[in-house]
Formats: C-alpha cells, sequence, structure tokens
C-alpha cells in the first residue's frame, strides 16, 4: 500500500513538475517576445524621426544618418500613408504593391499587428507609418505553439511506451497464472481418471461412467488450453468442418433446450493449418458469448463456408445486440458488459485467432435488440 501511494506521489511530482517547466517557457517566450516587439518598435521611431527629416530637409541638411536607417531594415514589413493614401511602401513584395486590393488588404492586416506611428512633418500635416512584425518575431511567436506540440509528442511516446511495458507484464502475468492453473488442475484430474476405473469394477451403469469421462476428457482439454497460453502453439493440418462441429456438438449438449441450435457447413472437408485446442476454444467462446446475449433463450446458428482462399465461420444469435461503436472495444481485456466477468474471453478469442492462426475475428453485423453476427476468416491450405 505504501509502495503504491508512493509510486502515485511520484507521478503527480511529475506532471506538477512538466507543467511547471511549460509555464517558465512559455512565460520566458512571451517575454522575449514582448522585449523583440518593443525593439522594433522602437527602431519604427527612429524611422518616423528619419522620414521627418528627409521631408524637411534643406539643402545644407546632412542626410547620412536618416538614409543609413532607411538602408538598415530589412526585415520589418512597412507602409506610409497621407490622407489614407499609400504613398511609400518598404520591404513588401512587389506583386502586393503592383495590385491595389492586395495592397490594402496587406495594410488592414499590418493595422492589425500594430499601432500606426503618426509623423507630423510639419504643423497640420501629418503621415502615418504602419508596421509589421519581422520574419525573427513571427517565429518567436510560434516558437511555443511547436514547443508545446513537441512536449505533447514526447509525453505520448513516455506513455506508449509506459502502457506497452505494462500490458507486457500482465501479459506474463496472466500467462504465468494459467501455466499454473493448469497444474493445480492436473493432480485432482489424474486422481478423478482413476476414481472412473474404480466406478467401471463397481458396475455402475456404463452411460454414467461415459458422461463422467466425457467431463474428464473436457477437463483436460481445458487443462491444455491453459498450458499453452504464452507459449507458441504447434499447428497441424485439420478438417475445420470436423474440429467446429466437435465442439459445437459437445456444447449443444450441455446448454437448455430453450437454445435453438443450427450447424451449416459444407459437406466435403476444408483443410485449414490450426491448433485443435485453441481452436475449441475459441468456438467455444464464440458460442458461450452469443448464449449470454440471448440470456440463456433464443437461436444460435453456426455457419461455416468458403471465400476464394479463406474459410469462414459465422457465429449469429438473437441476443440484445452491440453498439456499432463498441464493435473493436468488446476485444479488449476487461471489456464486459455483463454483472459477472473478467473480459477475458473475447480478447482471448482475438488472440488466438489473429496471432496463433494468423486470421482474422470481427462482428460483421448487430442490431440492437436483434442479434449479432461475429465472423471468424481463416486461409485454407492448398
Amino acid at each position: 500500500m505504501q509502495f503504491s501511494d508512493r509510486r502515485n506521489s511520484t507521478r503527480w511530482i511529475i506532471i506538477f513538475a512538466s507543467f511547471l517547466i511549460i509555464s517558465l517557457i512559455l512565460w520566458n517566450t512571451y517575454t522575449f517576445f514582448q522585449i523583440f516587439k518593443n525593439e522594433e518598435r522602437l527602431k519604427m521611431n527612429l524611422w518616423a524621426e528619419a522620414q521627418k527629416t528627409l521631408i524637411n530637409a534643406g539643402e545644407t541638411t546632412d542626410v547620412g544618418l536618416p538614409l543609413q536607417i532607411f538602408s538598415n531594415n530589412t526585415s520589418i514589413p512597412i507602409i506610409l500613408t497621407e490622407d489614407e493614401q499609400i504613398i511609400n511602401t518598404v520591404n513588401i513584395d512587389e506583386a502586393i504593391v503592383k495590385n491595389n486590393q492586395r495592397a490594402e488588404s496587406f495594410l488592414t492586416d499590418l493595422k492589425n499587428e500594430n499601432e500606426p506611428i503618426v509623423i507630423e512633418y510639419v504643423p497640420g500635416k501629418f503621415q502615418k507609418l504602419y508596421y509589421g512584425n519581422s520574419e525573427l518575431l513571427n517565429k518567436l511567436k510560434y516558437y511555443p505553439v511547436a514547443l508545446v506540440l513537441i512536449i505533447v509528442l514526447f509525453g505520448a511516446l513516455v506513455y506508449n511506451f509506459y502502457k506497452s511495458t505494462k500490458m507486457a507484464t500482465q501479459n506474463k502475468l496472466w500467462a504465468g497464472m494459467a501455466k499454473e492453473t493448469a497444474h493445480q488442475i492436473g493432480t485432482p484430474l489424474s486422481s478423478l481418471i482413476g476414481w472412473v476405473e474404480i466406478l467401471k469394477t463397481e458396475d455402475v451403469g456404463e452411460s454414467t461412467t461415459i458422461e463422467i469421462e466425457k467431463d474428464i476428457e473436457r477437463l483436460q482439454t481445458i487443462t491444455d488450453r491453459f498450458s499453452k497460453i504464452g507459449s507458441e502453439p504447434k499447428l497441424e493440418t485439420k478438417d475445420i468442418i470436423y474440429e467446429t462441429q466437435q465442439s459445437y456438438d459437445y456444447l449443444q449438449s450441455r446448454f437448455s433446450k430453450q437454445i435453438e441450435f443450427s450447424f451449416q457447413a459444407p459437406s466435403f472437408p476444408i483443410m485449414v493449418s490450426l491448433n485443435p485446442t485453441l481452436h475449441s476454444w475459441t468456438i467455444e467462446n464464440l458460442v458461450k458469448n452469443a448464449i449470454d446475449a440471448m440470456k440463456g433463450k433464443g437461436k444460435l446458428a453456426l455457419e461455416i463456408f468458403h471465400e476464394g482462399d479463406y474459410v469462414k465461420i459465422n457465429v449469429r444469435d438473437t441476443g440484445k445486440g452491440i453498439q456499432k461503436k463498441q464493435f473493436k472495444a468488446i476485444f479488449e481485456p476487461g471489456f464486459t458488459t455483463k454483472k459477472r466477468g473478467w473480459g477475458l474471453g473475447l480478447s482471448l478469442t482475438k488472440r488466438i485467432v489473429e496471432e496463433y492462426h494468423k486470421g482474422t475475428i470481427k462482428v460483421i453485423v448487430s442490431e440492437i435488440g436483434k442479434g449479432t453476427t461475429m465472423q471468424v476468416s481463416l486461409k485454407k491450405q492448398v
């Protein structure tokens, strides 16, 4: 508990420190921006004074300094007006200057960027100097945005790394628990097999021992499934129709008669590279999920057909249906709409189909209150 609290405190400290660093960077950038903006304002005031001097210059006036001030401005765009008419432009594209409409639009932009400087070159005569931000100032203005985006991207990468590491740890934990479960089931299972042999010698009805043997065989299958979690399973070339029907028939015999089962498949074998134990688990999960959606009453149809190089298995129910936005979410670990359950069935099914059998699984159609059709697609063996 103390370790968990300490870890949460560390996370909040890191988050607070990150926000503090971002705030300091933004504040410093804003401060620099204002300093440069004020310096450019001072330069424009000097430019205005140089313009006033040049207008009023006589034959003996030294205009060297005003001309030098003019030549030093190579980055700040300027439009000079008198009586609302443009009389001079500096550092503005010729294409804009020659087009009156574009020039007026550019002037409007400059008016929005900075307050104009009024030049009274003689009493009662005025010119207005409109200027924009230099290229350097514009870059500095967008620098915080770029910096924040970089920080967000870096944070996303760190989060994804943390999440993937956490998921890898959880996968190892689940795999270890699954293997340990298989190991723990193995001992009483061996004992049950021995008791069945004793029952056979005690003249117990053959039908009873046959049913017990079926359930023991099922337990052995479950044990085999759990033992395969976390390891690469061995694939074999099998008839998918036979393997699917074996699991389907077993489940049909174990569920309520209020479920109307139907099975459709081609009359010829279709060979697929699969692991029989894990494929049986896939069918079981899909069938049980369908029955849960129908609350134990309704129609459940399983259909096998082939299209081109692929064989497809459709499991259709008449249950409560799934919202379209949940079509992908139902395969995520922990997602469940039931009051009980871990939300691992369809997640494990997706892993078996896509990672182990290199196939696909998806919801192809679902309507609220009418039912859902799930589809598994696997590549056929030639």
